[in-house]
């Protein structure tokens, strides 16, 4: 039985004790979301919370945006400040039972709040997900691994052997515009999924 379910993640909602909500888009996926040319392109973003990053894309153009979560709070605040966002496109399911295609699956603060014996899971739902060639881009922890999460921790070496099987690696390097708070601890990821 995973103790992060929905009773889980809907209590800290209803306790306003939501630490990894940023209030905003990070620095990191703004600066990715700037050099996407093609606006047509579908794209999944999973645990989205609040979803800014959601709101930044779907401002900018970008109009085959799906946000997904467990919990229904969340996206019901995200429909309160995006009203034009299509309401079919906010999924209050399990990421791991939802079913579709993606080109772009955004990675921002979900693989972290996932119980760590779900890791390989994750990246063969991501595979699953993903059209071919398509990527999850992203931002992933970068400090020691413990069981005093969520958030868990993580580091290159295990990232690298989670996702390699399944993804071609282009990018995994310490981000160099995390917010102050985060600085040194995160790693900005591009891995583009296997024929």
């Amino acid at each position: 039985m995973n103790k992060f379910n929905a009773t889980y993640w809907e209590s800290k909602y209803q306790i306003n004790s939501t630490g990894w909500d940023l209030g905003q888009i990070s620095t990191p996926l703004l600066t990715y979301f700037e050099t996407l040319k093609n606006k047509n392109i579908k794209i999944l973003i999973p645990g989205g919370g609040n979803g800014y990053e959601a709101e930044y894309l779907f401002r900018s153009g970008f109009k085959n945006v799906f946000l997904l979560d467990i919990v229904a709070q969340p996206l019901d605040n995200f429909s309160h400040r995006v009203p034009q966002f299509p309401k079919d496109h906010l999924l209050n399911i399990d990421f791991f039972d939802h079913n579709s295609t993606y080109d772009l699956i955004i990675e921002q603060t979900f693989f972290c709040a996932l119980d760590p014996n779900l890791r390989e899971r994750y990246s063969n739902k991501i595979f699953e997900l993903l059209k071919d060639t398509g990527r999850l881009v992203g931002v992933l922890f970068d400090f020691p691994l413990t069981d005093q999460g969520p958030p868990f921790g993580g580091s290159l070496k295990e990232y690298t052997k989670t996702f390699s099987k399944m993804f071609d690696i282009k990018k995994l390097d310490r981000c160099f515009n995390s917010i102050p708070e985060r600085y040194g601890k995160e790693l900005f990821i591009i891995f583009e999924k296997k024929n």
